[in-house]
């Protein structure tokens, strides 16, 4: 198992605030040109919201899937969940290891996802993410 760490890795503990998870899947075409299409559900406060997600890939050639379970912090209402995310801690991980990707939108709601399957490694397809309500 090998793995290393980028960026800043040092949020501090008391500025994320447990709020609820997040489960994403979504598929990835990579070849000259990329495409993808999914999204994933917000679970807060006993709901469950569907959403959409774009800008968001496994990386690579040919067509692979993403699942992503993640938590979210700082995350006060439902409606402060949509808007554009921008990464700002990663992790890479290589082999059986799993990769991270923090993301952080304008209201400082902040998700921690984590890819689930062998060998899966987070990354951005963009510089940053949409997220909207289905």
């Amino acid at each position: 198992m090998v793995g290393a760490s980028l960026a800043d890795d040092s949020a501090p503990a008391g500025s994320l605030r447990y709020s609820g998870t997040v489960q994403i899947n979504q598929t990835r075409v990579a070849f000259i040109a990329s495409a993808a299409g999914g999204g994933g559900t917000l679970h807060f406060r006993g709901h469950s919201y569907p959403f959409s997600i774009g800008g968001l890939g496994v990386g690579g050639i040919g067509v692979q899937r993403l699942q992503a379970n993640g938590t979210v912090y700082n995350l006060v209402s439902a409606e402060r969940f949509p808007g554009m995310y921008r990464q700002f801690r990663t992790g890479i991980a290589l082999g059986n290891a799993q990769g991270r990707l923090w993301l952080r939108n304008a209201d400082g709601v902040v998700l921690e996802l984590s890819g689930t399957g062998k060998g899966v490694g987070l990354s951005l397809g963009a510089d940053a993410v949409n997220i909207s309500y289905k």
